[in-house]
């Protein structure tokens, strides 16, 4: 069967990532074996120019407004650092949205103005300048979600929390499960499974009593939903560097959705996902509140 492929925006509501390269941070890369995170801080000089985008709720517009009067705020290509305002969903849509296609995007500093604020700092209005300057960058990667519909369309997505398969009717999924191409699970009965980034392993892959993973561990967290056959499966602690392919068994009698973070494929065949090693993420937390700080303090909160 010939595949068409298309390319799914990866945020709800997100313009095109923007063409102008980021500043470059101190070191915006860490050594191989640990990627994730980078506890370098921008240059101070390189602090000049703020864009910053906010959510939807009351709070962050007046935010907004209060702190572009103080600041400045730019255009986002021109600026030197991005400053959310809103919680962990806007986060998200900002990451998505000025992720670059290859190398480091642009560094990006949330304020908490939403409901969620997990990835978010503390705001205040004074001294956003000193804060930027002495904040410390962790280095994230996306996964990249290949899904093939039963059609056999071919969506493309990244998701930097998670790629999950979820049942779409009363019929449990029935999948199979493959890690760089040999068998490793022949079916799985469930409502659907999951594989989340270290950054994501405190998300929906908690939620589902997946482990929580460290940030700088070169692992992905591989998580049943609500598995049936067999019970005592509690998922896998894979390897960063793989491709994992679930392929959907039975899909016309049980259909089944991928979802990479806000980008939902109904009807799916097979989904290939993998860890997406060329770009960078770049997100800003105030010393102390690294977001490896923030994944630690949560393996002892309760």
């Amino acid at each position: 069967m010939n595949t068409m492929a298309k390319s799914t925006g990866a945020s709800t509501g997100a313009s095109a990532a923007e063409s102008a390269g980021p500043p470059t941070p101190a070191a915006t890369s860490s050594p191989a074996g640990s990627p994730h995170q980078d506890a370098s801080r921008i240059s101070p000089g390189a602090i000049e120019k703020i864009a910053f985008v906010a959510g939807d709720s009351p709070e962050a517009s007046k935010s907004l407004a209060r702190l572009s009067r103080i600041y400045g705020n730019h255009p986002p290509d021109e600026a030197d650092v991005i400053v959310a305002l809103g919680g962990d969903g806007l986060m998200l849509q900002t990451l998505h949205r000025f992720m670059n296609g290859k190398g480091a995007s642009k560094p990006i500093y949330g304020m908490h103005r939403g409901t969620v604020g997990f990835l978010m700092n503390e705001f205040r209005e004074a001294g956003l300048i000193e804060r930027l300057r002495a904040a410390e960058i962790s280095i994230v990667h996306p996964l990249e979600m290949t899904a093939t519909d039963r059609a056999g369309e071919v969506h493309v997505a990244r998701a930097i929390n998670e790629v999950h398969l979820l049942r779409r009717s009363y019929q449990a999924a029935k999948l199979s499960i493959h890690v760089d191409g040999t068998e490793r699970l022949k079916e799985l009965i469930a409502d659907g499974v999951l594989l989340a980034t270290p950054a994501g392993s405190t998300a929906y892959n908690l939620s589902a009593n997946g482990p929580i993973l460290p940030l700088n561990a070169t692992l992905m967290a591989l998580t049943p939903i609500s598995a049936f056959r067999p019970r005592r499966w509690r998922g896998a602690l894979l390897p960063d560097r793989v491709k994992v392919t679930v392929e959907v068994l039975e899909a016309a009698k049980r259909p089944v959705s991928a979802v990479a973070d806000h980008t939902q494929v109904d009807d799916v065949a097979r989904v290939d996902i993998a860890m997406d090693h060329g770009i960078d993420l770049l997100m800003m937390h105030d010393p102390g509140h690294s977001l490896d700080e923030r994944i630690l303090r949560e393996q002892f909160g309760y």
